[in-house]
């Protein structure tokens, strides 16, 4: 692998107009559908294999036209003096706002409070429901303008107003957190490079694959029915891991120059060693996110394959499109230094030790190896208390609990927020969420006498505030009844209850010979984060098993994947009890933004756990390459391990401050989901690259000593050699001259 990346590196140094364009036209032709894909839909609430959603079908087929997946919206009327809301101006201003909401033509129905009796017991409070002829998430602009500005009506009457449903949703806002993310990573760039040109190439060329990536999801999303969470989780792994890779790249050319390579062989090694381990970093983040479609949840495969295509992108920017704008930026990549240097020595080459952070213009060693040498003197102090330490951060992830946000999580200046609390306070907060019970009377003697018996078995179970009359289809063999929890809908009471009218099914099939099924957002929310729940351990073996087995093959050592493995699970716990501290308990809640505690969002801790595994890769690639390559070279296995942290400690620790900083720019958003994977990924990063490559791949390394490096030697001949480091690359042609200092050919 690595011969062919070193031709592909030269190819695209030499012809970088060619390569250049070729990026650059495609990245046109993608902004282009994205400009002009139509608006992206919601998220999709289709959750095969869950009874909740096969309730949803058998509405779907049962009432015709129903369209039970529909958008709809709760304008929650009061009056603002407590008086009757059912009398005088107040009356007449209810129903000219409901007489607007049925305007819009995409309205299909508004029931007014006085029709549906959904008015408080003192008369002050009400509500409407509006129902929508488009699925979730499908809601048009004007749609949504049109309800607000129904709301803001009623407000000028003198009715205090406010909305919320699923007809409201609206893509996800991540504010100006991530441009000040971009910001901290571009001058991280500048200070660990020392160059302006070489710290920009890593910016350009991860926001060309970005916008490729992500302006290829906007432009599919219509057709492939992507979310706009999708395109933002792919923009923040995308962007981060693009920014990385280039640097990676940039990082080893740089240290080629100095080592005397001419441009054209330096970009072909650097592509060839750095390249080959980007691909394969890459290669791990793609799987893992890929293999979240194993849990079997569209929306959450849909999100792993997008942000996996993005970061596939990323990759084929670092091992093309840089090594051609490094062509183009000539010696100017290199910074003054390096050129002040090649000139007074007249060789074209500067200290590569200096050049490649092993040590400091002064002579003196490099904070790297410093490090660790401090590490190893003291390995086992050192391994101690890095795992302790990030056993106790891992506590809280004995409490997590997970969930999916509603309206009662948002903000509280929201709209949507205000309504789900006026509700609660007139209505009781089980009203926010009820639970949708549907009767399947086909194989009944009776229908509407097993539809009673359901009714009134419901009525009696615990947390139960109300049971509706069931009502029927046109067939006659099927009933709905609405039960209205007591508690709110993200309650483990309201959870409870969805599982005890669950366990009452059989008394009612073998009673009546009518089987009943659980559905609505709540159920449909529990149903979710069960079976999200029930994936995350085999996920976490999956994903912990292909680590072991691919480093395997890349270190041809048993205990260096095992080590790696193990180091991988401490820094996700450690992230997920971090999360549960915040989102879960509420510590630094205010400092972070997060106004309401809850449930962890089901999908936050299963695409952490992809996420974070393909970047711990990176980091153990780029950092133990350089200690298997100084020991296979003779090295002993304490030297190579200083030579490690000596050649990769300063780019990998710049790598996570830039990783870290666009994670935690996420942090901003408004959405929940977001906002808990900004935070989660940002502090699993930190933990990973600075407390387990840091900290614990050393001292176990240096613990283990020479038996880290054992493999057996039939299990040597089995597996297939992967060439990371780079030993088959094609030497410089022999009789080549000493390279110069080389001027930009544009």
């Amino acid at each position: 692998m690595a011969s062919l990346l070193q031709s592909l590196g030269r190819f695209a140094f030499v012809r970088r107009r060619l390569v250049t364009l070729i990026w650059v036209a495609l990245l046109a032709v993608v902004g282009l559908g994205a400009a002009t894909a139509a608006s992206t839909p919601g998220m999709s609430a289709s959750i095969p294999g869950t009874e909740a959603q096969r309730a949803f079908d058998l509405l779907d087929e049962r009432y015709p036209g129903m369209q039970a997946d529909g958008a709809s919206a709760r304008i929650v009327l009061r009056t603002t003096d407590g008086s009757p809301l059912t009398e005088g101006e107040a009356k007449a201003a209810v129903e000219r706002t409901v007489e607007r909401l049925g305007r819009d033509p995409e309205v299909t129905e508004v029931i007014d409070p006085f029709t549906s009796k959904a008015v408080s017991q003192d008369g002050s409070t009400g509500f409407a429901t509006v129902n929508f002829g488009v699925p979730l998430g499908e809601v048009s602009e004007e749609s949504q303008d049109a309800l607000l500005s129904a709301t803001d009506y009623a407000r000028d009457n003198g009715l205090q107003a406010e909305a919320g449903g699923t007809a409201l949703e609206a893509e996800p806002q991540t504010g100006s957190g991530e441009v000040i993310g971009v910001f901290v990573a571009a001058l991280v760039l500048v200070i660990t490079l020392g160059s302006l040109v070489a710290a920009g190439l890593p910016l350009v060329t991860a926001l060309v694959g970005l916008g490729i990536g992500v302006g290829g999801i906007v432009a599919l999303a219509p057709v492939l029915e992507l979310s706009g969470v999708t395109s933002v989780l792919a923009a923040m792994i995308g962007l981060a891991v693009g920014i990385d890779y280039a640097l990676f790249i940039v990082s080893r050319y740089r240290a080629e120059r100095a080592e005397g390579h001419g441009g054209e062989e330096a970009a072909g090694r650097a592509v060839g060693t750095a390249g080959s381990a980007v691909v394969f970093a890459g290669l791990t983040v793609l799987i893992a996110l890929a293999g979240l479609s194993v849990v079997g949840v569209p929306l959450l495969t849909k999100m792993g394959l997008a942000a996996a295509a993005t970061v596939g992108v990323a990759v084929l920017v670092a091992i093309s499109l840089v090594p051609a704008l490094l062509g183009f930026a000539g010696d100017r990549v290199l910074g003054k230094a390096f050129r002040k240097t090649a000139a007074s020595a007249g060789t074209g080459a500067a200290d590569p030790a200096v050049k490649d952070g092993s040590a400091t213009p002064a002579g003196k060693p490099s904070a790297g190896t410093r490090w660790a040498r401090l590490v190893l003197r003291r390995p086992v102090m050192v391994l101690v208390v890095a795992v302790l330490g990030l056993g106790v951060v891992a506590l809280p992830a004995t409490q997590l609990e997970l969930g999916m946000p509603d309206e009662g999580s948002r903000s509280t200046e929201s709209t949507q927020r205000k309504a789900y609390d006026m509700v609660s306070e007139s209505f009781g907060p089980g009203l926010n969420g009820p639970l949708l019970v549907v009767v399947d009377a086909r194989q009944s003697d009776n229908p509407e006498a097993a539809a009673e018996r359901v009714g009134k078995q419901l009525a009696g179970l615990d947390d139960v505030a109300q049971v509706t009359p069931p009502q029927f289809n046109e067939a006659g063999n099927t009933a709905m009844i609405t039960v209205v929890p007591a508690s709110d809908p993200g309650s483990v009471e309201t959870e409870q209850l969805v599982h005890d009218i669950r366990d009452t099914a059989d008394d009612t099939r073998n009673a009546t010979g009518a089987d009943t099924l659980v559905t609505g957002a709540t159920a449909m929310n529990v149903d979710f984060s069960t079976k999200l729940n029930d994936a995350l351990v085999p996920y976490l073996a999956l994903v912990v098993g292909l680590a072991f087995l691919l480093l395997m093959i890349v270190f041809r050592s048993i205990l260096v994947p095992l080590k790696a493995a193990l180091g991988f699970l401490l820094s996700v716990v450690a992230a997920f009890g971090a999360v549960v501290a915040v989102f879960q308990w509420g510590w630094l809640g205010g400092l972070l933004g997060v106004e309401q505690t809850g449930p962890v969002v089901s999908m936050a801790p299963i695409f952490l756990v992809g996420v974070v595994f393909g970047l711990a890769m990176d980091y153990e690639v780029f950092l133990v390459t350089r200690m298997r390559e100084a020991f296979v070279h003779g090295e002993e296995p304490r030297e190579a391990i200083v030579t490690g942290f000596t050649h990769g400690a300063r780019v990998v620790s710049a790598a996570a401050v830039i990783m870290i900083s666009v994670f935690a720019g996420f942090v901003g958003s408004n959405d929940p989901m977001v906002k808990m994977m900004g935070f989660g990924l940002a502090i699993a990063v930190f933990f990973d690259a600075f407390v387990v490559r840091m900290a614990i791949v050393p001292a176990v390394l240096a613990l283990l000593g020479r038996s880290a490096w054992w493999l057996p030697r039939w299990l040597d001949r089995v597996l297939p050699s992967v060439d990371i480091e780079g030993e088959r690359l094609t030497p410089a042609p022999a009789g080549a001259r000493a390279p110069e200092v080389e001027h930009s050919r544009a």
